[in-house]
């Protein structure tokens, strides 16, 4: 598949590295830092956008690092190795290095992949505080079909490559679309707690028609 990716009205393939790194900032899966640098540093690298070859981080890049990693809630392990961290603290150090980058698009690869369930719900909130305080635009991966539904307002559903479904968590993740896409039959139900909708698999279609085939038999 070949096409062109255009952001802001240019053509990304033909801006500088220094102007998309301005505008758009990732945090990828299962993300791994084996050098011993200080929390703090790590997020600092977020800064280097802004900066010109030779000049240093001054007092507005600390602020704004400072400011990152509070809204992240992990400036009280500045002074900590990187390698000390648990994965969830990680992650959203990793979110504050992003948001330092200062970018109004933020890309995100399965970010609660490997995740207890407490640091999923807490990671998905940030990200959703970010879009609603902040202004940023979060795009992400998943595979949890729950998270997604109950965080994210435009799903896109892709199948081998391509778009099966987009639109609202509602229009997209319907018994059919997940039955066509995953080959499994689940009910699609509406919590009413959270008010969002939440799928409860009830095994392969393939699994289901060997079954229907031996009752009738």
């Amino acid at each position: 598949m070949e096409g062109t990716v255009f952001l802001d009205g240019r053509e990304v393939s033909k801006m500088r590295e220094r102007e998309i790194a301005k505008r758009i900032s990732s945090v990828p899966q299962n993300p791994t830092v084996n050098f011993d640098f200080s929390v703090w540093d790590i997020v600092m690298m977020g800064r280097y956008p802004h900066l010109g070859r030779l000049s240093i981080e001054d007092e507005r890049d600390e602020e704004i690092v400072s400011r990152c990693m509070k809204l992240t809630n992990v400036l009280h392990l500045a002074n900590r190795s990187v390698t000390e961290v648990s994965g969830g603290e990680l992650q959203r150090i990793l979110i504050a290095r992003a948001l330092a980058q200062e970018a109004k698009i933020l890309l995100l690869d399965e970010p609660t992949s490997n995740l207890d369930i407490n640091y999923q719900i807490e990671i998905m909130d940030l990200l959703r505080e970010l879009t609603l305080k902040k202004g940023i635009t979060v795009i992400c991966t998943m595979h949890d079909l729950n998270l997604a539904a109950r965080y994210c307002e435009i799903l896109i559903l892709l199948s081998n490559g391509r778009i099966r479904a987009i639109g609202r968590p509602k229009e997209v993740i319907t018994r059919d679309n997940i039955k066509e896409t995953f080959g499994i039959d689940v009910l699609v139900e509406k919590n009413p707690i959270t008010n969002s909708i939440y799928v409860i698999p009830l095994g392969s279609v393939s699994a289901i028609k060997r079954r229907e085939g031996i009752s009738k038999s």
